[in-house]
């Protein structure tokens, strides 16, 4: 046996992009043990918490992303990232990873970008339908792109690109619970269809005042709620909840596995790594993309998937008056629910974090 790799991966900021990074990182520990990680964040983001809880060491680097709005507060974000390429740079001259790994994020751009420099193979996880800045202008040296849809050459060259869709959490990917097994443990009637309203850990406020208009239609169509306010909104949503019957509001969820196999409906936000896990568990789903992120890069998640019958989609300036109606008229057409379970489960690419690890070793020349 050679001496154990190095790996340094890098990104960060949501749980869009930590959960993959823990993956990968999951799956190179168990190919082998002795397999040496490190992990660049951005200061002051959830990853700086959330690695560390996984039980691996991580840096952040003092970065910041563009204000498109107001561009006069970009120089000190400019500032910010020369600081941080420097950070990187000493890392990598201390940390020799044999490859550099980048996940999407705040992080994922100076890291990589001082790997290229310094000669050190990068791979890039790209997990959205449509790539990002950042990872267009990386794309164009990394030597490979591990992507989830079909068609992304048009941001990539061609010749890096290879398919081996989206990581998904272990606890989800290796759920063996029943739908009646999840339903009664989620403490829902099995024999009573469940929505599952998911906006985040932080809560999507479109997709909260959307159930707040519609719950009682939803119910008095005989469905229950799952209802996953996030807690910038849980005050006001479990207030809105109390005396409802069949509602059941928590700012978080703890066993989304669960929850996934128990809802006969998902409504969700279309970040790429709830539709990944969408398409691995089979669910069928209401997309509400949100407006607020770059390149509108949920919108287009959710159009791969609403264009192949995979999902619906509702636009974020619609779902206040469409969702309910939505929602009960999918619940009363089993049809149409088994085809958007058929079809996006046909989407789904499993072992991705294996795939990956299998191109991590190809590119530093391992078998």
């Amino acid at each position: 046996m050679g001496k154990p790799i190095k790996v340094l991966i890098s990104g960060g900021g949501t749980g869009g992009h930590i959960f993959p990074a823990l993956s990968i990182a999951n799956a190179l520990r168990r190919r082998d043990a002795s397999t040496e990680i490190m992990f660049v964040g951005a200061d002051n983001r959830m990853e700086m918490e959330r690695v560390p809880a996984a039980g691996y060491e991580i840096v952040g680097l003092p970065i910041a992303g563009f204000d498109r709005k107001r561009l006069w507060r970009n120089f000190r974000v400019l500032w910010l990232l020369i600081k941080s390429r420097r950070i990187a740079s000493k890392l990598i001259r201390d940390f020799k990873p044999d490859v550099a790994v980048g996940v999407g994020g705040y992080a994922s751009g100076p890291t990589l970008m001082m790997a290229q420099k310094h000669g050190v193979p990068t791979l890039i996880q790209e997990q959205n339908s449509y790539a990002g800045m950042t990872n267009k202008h990386l794309g164009a040296k990394a030597d490979r792109i591990c992507v989830a849809y079909d068609g992304m050459d048009r941001f990539f060259p061609a010749s890096a690109i290879i398919k081996t869709g989206n990581p998904v959490r272990d606890v989800i990917a290796n759920c063996k619970a029943t739908q009646e097994e999840a339903k009664r443990e989620l403490g829902f009637d099995p024999n009573r269809p469940l929505v599952a309203v998911v906006g985040g850990s932080l809560g999507a406020r479109t997709i909260n005042e959307s159930v707040m208009a519609s719950m009682d239609m939803i119910t008095a169509a005989g469905a229950d709620i799952l209802w996953q306010t996030g807690k910038f909104y849980a005050e006001e949503c479990l207030k809105a909840a109390e005396g409802k019957e069949h509602v059941k509001a928590m700012a978080f969820v703890d066993r989304m596995d669960l929850v996934y196999r128990a809802a006969d409906l998902i409504v969700s936000r279309a970040g790429a790594s709830t539709i990944s896990e969408l398409q691995l568990v089979g669910a069928p789903a209401i997309l509400v993309p949100s407006p607020n992120v770059a390149e509108d890069h949920q919108r287009k998640n959710a159009e791969a998937l609403s264009t192949r019958d995979a999902a619906v989609m509702i636009l974020d300036a619609d779902s206040r008056e469409q969702l309910g109606a939505q929602v009960v008229a999918l619940l009363g057409d089993k049809s149409r629910l088994d085809t958007l379970r058929a079809n996006v489960a046909a989407m789904g690419l499993p072992n991705s974090d294996e795939r990956i690890v299998d191109e991590i070793y190809n590119l530093i020349g391992r078998k």
